[in-house]
Order: structure tokens, then C-alpha cells, then sequence
């Protein structure tokens, strides 16, 4: 088991040792954020910024103009800090900034509330020009890094800090900008992101030994989303659940929904945070306390298909 963030921090080593294009910006986490590895052995690469996240971002910004590719690092919650930055410095010129952040949701367990970001993929989702991609586990993570290094938008790329077990098989390949489904079935559609992928593939075990056929859908790219996947999972399935260790509004659940009242309308439940804040605890205690486990998905499940026409 790896946590994204290590993963994220070896990837940049081992990136760093066939391209020379790209700089780390750091806002004095490099431990917190899994790139102390890449500061240890790129020193040259590594810009020390101090706890300032406005002045990197701006940096960013100005080093994006020069050719480089500069990838800006801090702690999710401290990336809103930026926001008047990453608005108006960064998206609005539509420079190819990456934003690589840790400290998702409840997974940041004792840490507490202030440090739980979860309303990150709605804010940063609602800002033109700029991607989001929170993905799966540290298999997808590695494959896709080179994707968001050669992409010419501005990214937003959330890693995470618990160790979690893979949900795909190393070498497994991943399009950019789509859904990738993780097994098929045709009685519910379970779209989840993130840490919950896992939770979500335990769900359908579940769900599986009730006779209950579940499509899931790995659904990485909050923006751009798959907008066909989500329609082919709406008419296939006829019901559907997302799963996010995130606020209701305006994350996967909110997308989704956007989706399917304009082109596939089907009944749909929601596993997230109900607006509210979290506590302080240990990550899986908290999951099950804000009911985002495989039971809460598979209790989604039996809600959706009883409103299922």
C-alpha cells in the first residue's frame, strides 16, 4: 500500500530523470506533500517559497511565461488561500500551471476541519480554463502525471495521504479526460472518485452477492467530465450513485446531476458530505461516521433502485 502523495513525489523523480522542463514550487511541505524526494534529489529544480501561497502562485504564473513548466505544491485547503491567483494569474491567461495538492477530505483524519479540504473540487471546478483530476489511487496517478505535464491547460491535480490499496494493475493505461469503468453491469451505476473508487468496487462485491448487477465508473476527471459515460451509465443503468469524500454541492455529485438533467435524466443518490464540515479522528472512523463506507454506497444503491422506473 502507497499513499498518492508518495506516489506523486516518485513520479516526479523518475520524470525529472528524462525531461528537464519542469520546476516544483513549494509552500514549506514538501514532507506533507510527498516531494521531498524529488527537492532531495533536484535541488535545482526545488523553489523554496515559505508558507506564502498568493506570492508562488504568482510565481508560477510568471515562471509559466518562460517555457517552463512550473508545478506548484502545497496542501488543498491552503490552495484556496490563492484563489484571486489562480483566477486571474493563472486561468484567465490560461498558463500551464499544475497544482498538485494534498489533504483531501475526511482521508486527513485528525487533523481536523480546518485542514480537511471539502469543497475544493467544486471551487476550483467553477474557474474557466481550468482543469480538475482527482485520481483513483497511486497507479493512475503515476500513469497520468506525464498527461497533465503535456497538457497546455492549467491542472488541478489532487493527490491524497493515506496509504490505500491500488485499484488497478500497474501499466494499466488511462485517456485523458475520461471515465474509465472499472467493472459493468447493468441494474446501477456506482460513479465514484478519488479514495472512494475502492470503496465503491467493495460496494459492488456486495451489491453482486444480492443478485444486484452494478456498473462503476471511475470517474478521475471531474473537468472536463465524461459526459457520455455518464449518459451511456444513465440510459444502460437507469440509476445511479456517486461517492466522493467531498461536499454534496458542486463536486462529482453536482456534475453528474448537471449532466443528467440536460441530456439523461434517471433518479441518482449521492454519498458525500452532507454540507458540513468533518472532525477530528482517524480517517476510516470518520468515513463511517459521515456514512461514506461500502455499506452507506450499498444502502445508495437500494435507495436509487426503488425510484428506478
Amino acid at each position: 500500500m502507497q499513499s498518492m502523495r508518495d506516489a506523486f513525489g516518485l513520479a516526479l523523480v523518475n520524470l525529472a530523470a528524462v525531461r528537464d522542463d519542469f520546476v516544483v514550487l513549494d509552500a514549506d511541505v514538501a514532507g506533507g506533500t510527498g516531494c521531498a524526494a524529488f527537492r532531495d534529489a533536484f535541488p535545482h529544480r526545488f523553489i523554496q517559497c515559505g508558507i506564502a501561497e498568493q506570492n508562488m502562485f504568482s510565481m508560477a504564473a510568471g515562471l509559466a511565461t518562460t517555457g517552463c513548466i512550473p508545478i506548484v505544491t502545497c496542501y488543498a485547503f491552503a490552495a484556496l488561500r490563492a484563489m484571486e491567483q489562480v483566477r486571474n494569474s493563472i486561468a484567465y491567461p490560461q498558463f500551464p500551471v499544475k497544482i498538485v495538492v494534498s489533504h483531501l477530505g475526511l482521508d486527513v483524519g485528525p487533523d481536523g476541519a480546518t485542514h480537511q479540504a471539502v469543497e475544493d473540487m467544486s471551487v476550483f471546478r467553477a474557474i474557466p480554463n481550468l482543469q480538475v483530476l482527482s485520481p483513483a489511487d497511486p497507479v493512475e496517478l503515476m500513469a497520468v502525471l506525464p498527461d497533465v505535464l503535456d497538457s497546455p491547460h492549467p491542472v488541478y491535480l489532487r493527490t491524497g495521504r493515506s496509504p490505500l490499496e491500488n485499484v488497478f494493475s500497474p501499466g494499466t493505461t488511462f485517456i485523458p479526460g475520461a471515465a474509465r469503468m472499472v467493472q459493468d453491469g447493468h441494474d446501477v451505476a456506482i460513479l465514484a472518485v478519488g479514495i472512494m473508487v475502492g470503496r465503491a468496487v467493495e460496494a459492488a462485491r456486495l451489491l453482486a452477492e444480492q443478485g444486484i448487477s452494478c456498473r462503476v465508473l471511475n470517474m478521475s476527471w471531474i473537468k472536463p467530465m465524461d459526459a457520455a459515460a455518464v449518459i451511456d451509465a444513465s440510459r444502460c443503468c437507469g440509476a445511479l450513485v456517486t461517492c466522493e469524500d467531498h461536499n454534496r454541492l458542486g463536486g462529482l455529485g453536482g456534475t453528474v446531476a448537471e449532466i443528467l438533467g440536460q441530456h439523461a435524466p434517471a433518479p441518482l443518490e449521492m454519498v458525500a458530505l452532507n454540507d458540513c464540515y468533518g472532525e477530528s479522528g482517524a480517517p476510516e472512523e470518520l468515513a463511517a461516521l459521515y456514512h461514506l463506507m461500502p455499506n452507506d454506497i450499498v444502502d445508495a444503491a437500494h435507495k436509487v433502485l426503488d425510484r428506478k422506473a
